[in-house]
């Protein structure tokens, strides 16, 4: 199985950690169990001249530091107004070769600000900016990134469209897979038949290369021999893509709805009592995931497409660290027993996947039944809105036997 995380940033991109550089991130994916990492803001020339003699080309479109293969990616914002709102659409691309991302920079650098941010902003509408993009290379791909969430993303409750078409126009025709985001699953999108003809797919979008943040969510081919176009064609046609790794929705940020400073919290049957207003201050909430996905649905939850590709419900290991040991996630204490099982059973995805519950409960027994709640998707978690995340719940003094 190949694990590929195809959504990444670099540290010239705005809240992204100065450790994000390829040395770092190969040592944090091989902890996780990643095989394909994306390298991120490959339309910043300055992280393009300083990684490219860092990595080895292995002529097929991906490039190796270390025994870590990279896919060169990035991330764009295009915000531009259409019809009566001003739309904000993020857009991930992947780029086969130097030489083409090279000249997307040549290109885009006329068009807008490519040297302030590392995930730039362009004022370019979105079928404009995938005509260019195939222009300069027809192998370039280009999907839309973290589709349901509120301020940037084709669904976007504050700036987005309806459907695809709305905003891609005649150049749909070359969108053939979305991202769902962390505050939304595959089973959430499969409630809108106007997506059964796109493949899901889902990244980190880590702007951190810690193991709880890099690869959280990921995509798992069926590939033995990797490369840019075996990617793609297992992307485009869902051959050899076994499944994703899903966070719980309830995890994302965007979840439910809310005010964070007002720590208000709602679900969609309670926004809608107090028509959208927060009950504190008076102003709107803003209006998270579930409530988006609801308000476009055609389907109720629970229905499966044909065709659609599997997934997986996983929290990060040392979320479940923190939780169980009421400690900090990056404190020593979390770091020492999370290497102990590194080492132990070489990777994350491994523990959470794989190792027997009864050989992670030998050493740690409380670890043993969260990762056992997570398997049988009896994990529960507080959910994340307006920006806040959600948490895994612990309920203390019951043992795993109280949930079958």
């Amino acid at each position: 199985m190949l694990f590929a995380d195809l959504h990444l940033h670099s540290p010239y991109a705005r809240g992204t950690s100065d450790k994000m550089i390829p040395s770092i991130m190969t040592k944090y994916g091989k902890m996780k169990g990643l095989h394909v990492l994306a390298t991120g803001d490959c339309t910043f020339k300055r992280w393009l001249d300083e990684i490219k003699p860092q990595l080895s080309d292995l002529n097929n479109g991906l490039f190796d530091h270390k025994g870590m293969k990279f896919m060169l990616t990035g991330e764009i914002s295009c915000i531009y107004k259409k019809g009566d709102k001003v739309r904000k659409i993020h857009h991930i691309i992947t780029v086969p070769s130097f030489d083409s991302a090279y000249q997307i920079i040549d290109v885009l650098g006329k068009r807008g600000n490519l040297i302030s941010d590392g995930r730039p902003i362009l004022g370019i509408k979105s079928p404009e900016l995938v005509e260019i993009l195939k222009s300069i290379d027809k192998n370039i791909q280009i999907i839309p990134a973290h589709i349901w969430t509120p301020w940037f993303s084709l669904f976007g409750s504050k700036s987005g469209f309806d459907t695809v078409e709305d905003c891609y126009e005649d150049m749909t025709k070359h969108i053939f897979a979305l991202e769902t985001g962390l505050s939304s699953d595959p089973e959430m999108n499969w409630r809108l038949s106007q997506l059964d003809k796109y493949t899901l797919i889902s990244n980190s979008d880590s702007h951190s290369p810690y193991p709880w943040r890099i690869g959280r969510e990921c995509n798992v081919f069926d590939i033995d021999d990797p490369t840019y176009d075996n990617i793609i064609q297992a992307i485009r046609t869902k051959e050899k893509f076994l499944f994703t790794i899903e966070t719980e929705p309830a995890y994302g940020k965007y979840h439910y709805d809310g005010h964070r400073s007002c720590n208000v919290v709602m679900k969609p049957s309670e926004t809608k009592k107090v028509k959208g207003i927060c009950p504190k201050c008076g102003k709107p909430l803003t209006i998270g995931v579930d409530y988006r996905v609801d308000e476009l649905a055609d389907r109720k939850l629970g229905f499966v497409p044909e065709n659609s590709i599997p997934f997986k419900k996983l929290l990060p290991f040392q979320e479940l660290i923190s939780k169980v040991e009421e400690t900090g996630i990056a404190t020593k204490k979390a770091w020492d027993i999370y290497n102990s099982f590194i080492e132990k059973f070489d990777n994350e995805f491994n523990i959470l996947l794989n190792v027997p519950i009864e050989n992670i409960s030998a050493i740690n027994r409380k670890l043993g039944d969260m990762v056992a709640l997570m398997r049988n998707n009896k994990l529960q978690v507080k959910p994340g809105y307006d920006g806040v995340y959600g948490e895994p719940i612990v309920m203390k003094e019951r043992r795993i036997t109280d949930f079958f």
